[in-house]
């Protein structure tokens, strides 16, 4: 355990220069789009010397150096900056990202459920019939759902349920419970079929090992060498992608909060590029990139748990 412990002090220690690489991105990001903040924090038709007086109001005169320090020095102690865009001006950013923060963990946390309670139990019966007509039915489906793109399968979905059958609500903001199933499932499927094909390699590899051929010739039933003892063995490379699963959650959110008008941060961040809200864009952009890290730091700890081999290393 003492092991575990300085395996997962060490991997922290090593987010902290990421962490700050991530805000340095993000500056720049923003610092380098074309076009002038002040367009959109001063009044139409507002004379040069309002907006000499808003660039130095906001510290729009100082170096880049100058703007990341301010910008980091704040973010440590978290002020996210102030909105300025239409409808939320004036509003601290982080009150926004606290408002909406907790709908788009909800709509991950489903999403990721979906992923890998459809995805494990279909690559590992895929890898039990393979080049069977269930083996070949599944990876087509896993293809063609991986290939769309999120907001074509929230369309598709939203044109069948919504739409035709008329059983779930068009939006994210009315219907209860209801409201997040088809943006969940539309979360939750692409990523399904990723799953689903790694399972499925993995299994074929883990009950082609010769201690399977051991624990058949035994007597042990097929359930139990499958269930017991191969499907330990496979899911370890599936346990090392849930950084990288974070990351296409991260991804997708923003483009189906869009698409279904589900009030998290990525429709927030949305309005935001919309209204040229800087800010806001910026603190979006930093808390998603904080889910993409500490994704990859959770996916490192659970490895290291499941095979000591990796702290020890």
């Amino acid at each position: 355990m003492a092991d575990l412990v300085a395996y997962i002090i060490r991997k922290l220690l090593l987010a902290i220069p990421v962490i700050i690489l991530a805000t340095l991105i993000v500056f720049l990001m923003l610092y380098l789009t074309p076009g002038d903040p002040v367009d959109a924090l001063a009044p139409p038709h507002s004379t040069q010397q309002t907006r000499d007086a808003i660039r130095e109001k906001w510290g729009l005169n100082d170096p880049p150096w100058v703007q990341y320090g301010t910008f980091l020095w704040r973010l440590v102690h978290g002020d996210l900056g102030t909105s300025i865009g239409f409808g939320t001006r004036d509003m601290p950013v982080s009150t926004l990202l606290s408002q909406r923060l907790t709908n788009t963990l909800i709509l991950m946390g489903i999403g990721l459920g979906i992923s890998y309670s459809l995805g494990i139990p279909l690559g590992v019966f895929a890898a039990l019939r393979q080049n069977k007509l269930a083996d070949r039915s599944i990876m087509v489906f896993t293809l063609v759902t991986y290939a769309m793109p999120s907001f074509w399968l929230g369309l598709l979905l939203l044109l069948l349920f919504a739409v035709y059958l008329d059983w779930l609500p068009l939006q994210g903001t009315t219907g209860g419970f209801r409201n997040i199933i088809l943006p969940a499932m539309t979360l939750g499927l692409g990523n399904a079929a990723l799953t689903t094909r790694m399972m499925r390699s993995s299994m074929l590899e883990v009950i082609r090992n010769d201690y399977i051929t051991q624990l058949r010739s035994r007597g042990i039933s097929e359930r139990d060498v499958i269930l017991k003892h191969g499907l330990k063995n496979a899911i370890l490379p599936v346990i090392t992608v849930i950084g990288l699963d974070i990351g296409w959650f991260v991804g997708g959110a923003v483009v189906v909060e869009t698409v279904f008008s589900w009030p998290g941060i990525g429709l927030l961040m949305t309005n935001g590029i919309l209204n040229t809200d800087f800010p806001v864009v910026r603190g979006c952009t930093i808390v998603l990139a904080f889910f993409v890290i500490a994704g990859n730091l959770m996916a490192d700890i659970l490895y290291a748990y499941v095979d000591p081999r990796v702290r020890l290393g």
